[in-house]
Formats: structure tokens, C-alpha cells, sequence
């Protein structure tokens, strides 16, 4: 039976900033708009956490049924390893889908209703990650879903039931937090490419190989310092706090173009995610000081 430790690590807690950041940046979005309503702001921070738990869940889940988790290098896997049953970890993810649901519920009746369909998507998009027959994560699409869930649609949505309305400052930045969120898997995919090989999952960094996967995660570094001057130049240059994430950058790419594999790669993870964090932390204070 898992312990307590092992149950939390089994929930990947050095992930939990790609579900903050998107709501720390949407409501960074709702400050500058003078539109900040606390509670519902909390209340997308708990469908965040929800999911992302919940997604990590599941993929302990389908992953340690298939076999994928057999070989793997890196932190623990509860059905990989044989610390908890399949059951238990299923169940596990699905208690985490219905906070997720029933938070998302409220936030849906005091906002819009068509965001129950939003909610819907994102935890099939979840689940199906490598979950039912066909798992898109296994045909090279995990980055895209990341990108648009756990990037655009949390930051637009978390500005979207704050503020009332979506705006191109919104979308801008949902796309950079997200561009952060995907660096974070391509590192973890890049670290699993010889196991996720040997075991047919054909993540993104598989079917690029290792070189050009480290240029998708410079590139995706890159691109989302870009899209903060984007938000910068239509709301407030004050936006460009978000540069003060920079140097957790420096030692991540270091890291990556100098072809470290394996274990190794476990840091960047770390920094990838700490960088996503302190990106939006940067870009809200921004926000709120340029509304001010």
C-alpha cells in the first residue's frame, strides 16, 4: 500500500506551477482591466490544481497499465512501481476530476454556462491524453493540448469570468504562459526518449529526436518572452516584469543544449516549471502596478 509521500509525489508536485501560472497571468489580466473579483479567482485556482493533479493521476494510471512506466527514469509512478493498484490510482484521478467539475460548475453559474463545455473538453483532452485506446500523447500531440489547455484556455478563461469579456491581451498571454507549460514537457519528454521509445510512445521529442527537441525548448523559452512584450505594448510596458523570470532561464538552457540526458534533466524540470511561475507572478505585479 502507498504511503502518504508516496501518494504526493505520485501527484507530481514540481508541476503544480504550470497550474498556477495560467491563473496568477489571467488574473494579472483582470487587475489591469480593474475588473478582480478574489473569490472567483480562487475558485479557478482550484480547478487548476484539480486538474492538474488530476491529469497526473490518470497518466500514472493509463501509463502504468500499458507497461510505458516499466523502465522509467525519473520521479515516482505509483502503478509503474507497484506502490498502489491501478484502482486505486484511477480513483485517485477521478476524485480529482470531480473537484475539478463541481468547482468549474460554480464558476460556470456565476459566469457563462457555455464554460461547462470548456470544462468538458479539458478533462477529456486530460484523461485522453494517454488514456482510452488511441491516447494523443502517444501520436506527438501533447504539447498542442498543453499549449491550448493549461496555456490559453486556463489564462483566457481565468480573465474571462473576472473581467466578463476575452481580450487580445488575454489570449496573448495565455499563449505565453502556455509556450512555458510545454517547454516543461518537452524537457520531461526529452529526459523519457530512449523509455517512451523502447515502450512505442511517440511524444513530440521521440519523433523530433534529441537535438531539434532542445531547440523546441529554447525556442518555446523565446517565444514566450516574446508574447509578454505583446502584452506589455497593449496594456502596460510595466508587463515586462515578466523578464524577471529571465534568469531561471539561463541554467535551464545551459542545461538542455549541453546534452544532458536521463536523470539530469530532472533539475530543468524543476526550473522550467519555477520559471512558468515567477513569468506570470512577474507579468501580474506588472499589470497590477501599471493599472495602478
Amino acid at each position: 500500500m502507498a504511503t502518504t509521500s508516496q501518494w504526493v509525489e505520485g501527484a507530481r508536485p514540481r508541476t503544480l506551477p504550470a497550474a498556477v501560472s495560467p491563473v496568477v497571468a489571467g488574473t494579472g489580466i483582470a487587475l489591469a482591466a480593474d475588473d478582480f473579483v478574489w473569490w472567483k479567482a480562487l475558485l479557478a485556482l482550484v480547478v487548476a490544481l484539480a486538474l492538474q493533479v488530476a491529469v497526473n493521476y490518470a497518466n500514472d494510471y493509463s501509463d502504468g497499465v500499458r507497461g510505458t512506466d516499466a523502465r522509467r527514469v525519473g520521479p515516482l509512478r505509483l502503478v509503474g512501481s507497484g506502490a498502489a493498484t491501478p484502482a486505486k490510482v484511477r480513483a485517485a484521478a477521478l476524485a480529482a476530476f470531480g473537484v475539478a467539475a463541481v468547482t468549474g460548475f460554480v464558476l460556470a453559474a456565476t459566469s457563462a454556462w457555455w464554460l461547462l463545455a470548456v470544462g468538458a473538453a479539458t478533462m477529456a483532452a486530460a484523461w485522453f491524453y494517454t488514456g482510452g485506446s488511441r491516447p494523443y500523447g502517444y501520436r506527438g500531440l501533447g504539447e498542442v493540448s498543453v499549449l491550448v489547455f493549461f496555456g490559453l484556455v486556463a489564462t483566457v478563461g481565468t480573465a474571462f469570468v473576472q473581467t466578463g469579456s476575452i481580450s487580445k491581451a488575454a489570449v496573448l498571454a495565455g499563449l505565453g504562459v502556455g509556450c512555458l507549460a510545454c517547454a516543461l514537457l518537452v524537457a520531461n519528454n526529452l529526459r523519457d526518449i530512449p523509455t517512451d521509445q523502447a515502450a512505442g510512445k511517440r511524444t513530440l521529442a521521440v519523433l523530433l529526436g534529441e537535438r531539434r527537441s532542445r531547440l523546441l525548448y529554447v525556442a518555446l523559452l523565446t517565444l514566450a518572452f516574446a508574447l509578454g512584450v505583446g502584452v506589455s505594448a497593449l496594456l502596460s510596458w510595466w508587463a515586462l516584469l515578466a523578464f524577471v523570470a529571465v534568469p531561471l532561464a539561463v541554467p535551464a538552457t545551459r542545461t538542455v543544449l549541453g546534452g544532458a540526458t536521463g536523470l539530469r534533466l530532472i533539475p530543468v524540470l524543476r526550473a522550467t516549471g519555477l520559471l512558468e511561475l515567477g513569468y506570470a507572478i512577474g507579468l501580474c505585479v506588472g499589470l497590477l502596478v501599471g493599472a495602478g
